[in-house]
Formats: C-alpha cells, structure tokens, sequence
C-alpha cells in the first residue's frame, strides 16, 4: 500500500492543529528540537537504569527482562522498516510544502515514526523491569510522540502508531524470550561475568 499526495491515512486535521499551535510558540522551539533529534539519549539512559536496578535484585528473570529490553526496541526499530516500507507514507512537509518544520526534512517515509517505535519499546521493556522507572518512561514516549508532531515531521497517527507497535513487539520480544534468557543468565551469574549482571552482595 502506497499513500500518495493524498495524504495520511488519519491524522491530517489533528497535524494541521499542532503545527498551528507550534507556530504560536516560538519560545518552545529550541527545546522541541533539541527533544526531537537527541531525545533518544533519554531513553537510552532508562534502559541502562534499568539494567542497573536489576543487578541489584537477585532474581535472574528480572535481569533477563532487563537485557530483553534493549534487544526489544532494536527488534522493533528493525521490524518497523518493513511496516515504513510497505506503508511509504509521505511526510506532513511533503503534503503540506507550507507547513511549519523544526528539524532536517528527511526523504524516509512517515508511518510509523521510527522515533516513536523506539520510545514505545523502550517504555514497554522497561516497564516490565520496574514499574516506576516504566512510568517515568512511558512519560517521555508520549512527549517524543507529540514532539515529533509537534517539530512538523510526523503526522498524529504516525507517533500513535509506533508507540502501539514499539510497545507490542517489545512485551512479544520478552515473552518469547524470557525462559531461555533467565535460563542464560543463572548460568552467568556463576561465571565471569557475573559483575554484569549482579552487584556483589547479591
């Protein structure tokens, strides 16, 4: 399926709104930028604080959800390409040549937002690491979503989509993994590694 000049499968009206809303607050936009192209720095930082919280709690499948994280965004932001590919929708600025743009104009298509498959997976598997760090990241996923609309490079559906499909493939990467990776990390935490994986009290 090819969306052509078109437009969007959904999205163009609530699109039209944000970026009118961006054009009225000017004071805004260096850090909508500065979320929109380095964000992920933010959710990298999650992830590895969830790595930290799990080496200090003796339970090897809180590890594995732990390592399963991080392989769940990049399983995600790889299986996305696929759905970006076959979808090939274009961007709001290629529709819309007047509309308001705060970041580099990429020729990639629009539907999902990369950088929203990436901060729902990363919400996801941390989440199922703690609770409370999963709150604090689901948080900044739906900021880098409306962000990403937002800086005029996405469409609303486009975020919403790749938060649900980031959030999906990451619970599926665990849940298909998690046995034989608690099973791997038991084993390691009796090897050399072990400092990887747990603090030494535990």
């Amino acid at each position: 399926m090819t969306i052509s000049a078109a437009g969007p499968l959904l999205g163009g009206p609530g699109f039209d709104a944000m970026n009118d809303f961006a054009r009225h607050t000017g004071w805004l936009h260096p850090l909508a930028r500065l979320f929109a192209d380095y964000g992920v720095v933010a959710f990298a930082v999650c992830l590895i604080t969830g790595w930290a919280l799990a080496r200090r709690i003796a339970d090897s499948r809180v590890m594995a959800r732990a390592l399963l994280a991080g392989a769940g965004v990049l399983v995600a932001v790889a299986l996305n390409q696929l759905l970006v590919n076959a979808v090939h929708e274009i961007r709001p600025y290629v529709q819309d040549p007047g509309a308001s743009v705060l970041v580099a104009r990429s020729s990639d298509p629009s539907f999902p937002s990369d950088h929203a498959v990436m901060a729902g997976a990363a919400a996801a598997g941390v989440w199922l690491v703690s609770r409370r760090l999963g709150v604090v990241t689901a948080v900044l996923a739906v900021l880098m979503a409306a962000d990403r609309v937002y800086v005029g490079a996405h469409y609303p559906i486009d975020v919403v989509a790749g938060l649900a499909v980031g959030a999906i493939v990451a619970i599926a990467v665990t849940l298909a993994a998690r046995a034989p990776i608690t099973a791997l990390v038991t084993r390691l935490r009796n090897s050399p590694m072990r400092p990887l994986l747990a603090t030494a009290r535990t």
